[in-house]
């Protein structure tokens, strides 16, 4: 009968009078290999049972030298990328073993030092970082440490570490392209201000596209808004663009969230899309098939993301691999909707 109690290895060893490294084996499943009669595991299962008996995983994690734990550290859990990488993460790290803790460092370099010295005290066997590239020297303490550590979305361009990004680059050039390809000669890029790498890797792309169709860049096409206030600032960045003397026939955003409050204001301006204006986003929403007209986007692989993470992590955790750093660079795939409307 359950006593409230919380039950023990010990406990069940002195119950039942069998040695507590018996009753170990038979919960870890290794009773067959072991030669442990049938009889005696079907004892200990069913007491284990009916005694809501719960495995203490930080100390069987610590008897093997592991928690068995991972931690991820990101911008923020709310944000639909992050959140679904983090799903996939947690589900491939689930099917091998591991529980993984979730924190956001909400774009603060001073929150992300005190996650990653909160997950080192909780004793985790890696981390998985989305940087916000302000934290060379936590990230530099890992690397001396020789603690295993993902970066991913964002990581050092000078820092030799372990990390999975996307091309930032090519799925922006190709997005540009395509709208060049569809005869729109005025294309704006509504992004963030300089600081994160895909971002600059982004607009980049955007650029280079113009360039190869021998097309000058117009420096009031690009609109730079802050994070922070970029749901206050955006009004104002796509009014400029559709304000003047020879209006943009087409508006690149470098976020989904740029891309999503770019609607809202478009539709505040009756704006009419395609028509009036093209409208694209490098990564999406899941609403973005289904509003009206679907929004073009640079779609990324989170799927792929988060398996590639989790396999470089758990190698470095297992030491399974050799390679002193393991780095994946993947595509985009764009998926092209009525928001770019037909070619001119």
């Amino acid at each position: 009968m359950k006593s409230g109690k919380k039950y023990s290895l010990k406990d069940i060893a002195n119950d039942l009078n069998i040695s507590k490294t018996t009753v170990s084996l038979v919960l870890n499943n290794k009773g067959d290999e072991n030669k442990i009669s049938a009889d005696t595991q079907k004892r200990i299962k069913e007491y284990a049972k009916k005694n809501d008996y719960v495995p203490n995983q930080l100390a069987r994690g610590l008897s093997r030298g592991k928690s068995e734990t991972i931690g991820l550290i990101i911008p923020n859990i709310s944000d639909t990328f992050y959140s679904k990488v983090a799903g996939f993460i947690e589900i491939k790290a689930k099917e091998k073993g591991y529980t993984v803790l979730f924190s956001s460092s909400y774009e603060n370099p001073e929150t992300e030092g005190e996650l990653i010295r909160s997950m080192l005290n909780r004793q985790v066997d890696g981390l998985v970082i989305a940087s916000t590239q302000k934290n060379q020297k936590e990230i530099d303490f890992l690397k001396k440490e020789k603690f295993p550590f993902v970066l991913f979305d964002r990581h050092y361009p000078d820092m030799d570490t372990d990390h999975v990004i996307v091309d930032n680059y090519y799925g922006s050039r190709k997005v540009t392209e395509h709208l060049l390809n569809l005869g729109r000669k005025r294309i704006g890029f509504v992004t963030l201000k300089p600081g994160l790498e895909p971002i600059a890797q982004r607009l980049k792309g955007y650029c280079d596209a113009l360039k190869s169709h021998n097309l000058v860049q117009n420096k009031d096409h690009i609109q730079e808004i802050s994070r922070e206030e970029y749901f206050n600032e955006i009004e104002s960045a796509i009014k400029d663009l559709l304000q003047r003397a020879e209006p943009v026939d087409a508006i690149v955003f470098s976020t989904h969230y740029l891309a999503s409050q770019g609607l809202r204001v478009l539709k505040k301006l009756d704006v009419n899309v395609p028509d009036d204006v093209a409208i694209v986003s490098f990564d999406e929403l899941s609403a973005f098939d289904i509003v009206e007209p679907p929004i073009t986007a640079v779609v990324q692989p989170v799927e792929a993301i988060g398996s590639a993470v989790t396999d470089i992590l758990l190698s470095k955790i297992e030491g399974t691999v050799k390679t002193k750093t393991q780095v994946k660079v993947l595509k985009t795939k764009l998926e092209v909707r009525g928001s770019c409307g037909t070619k001119k």
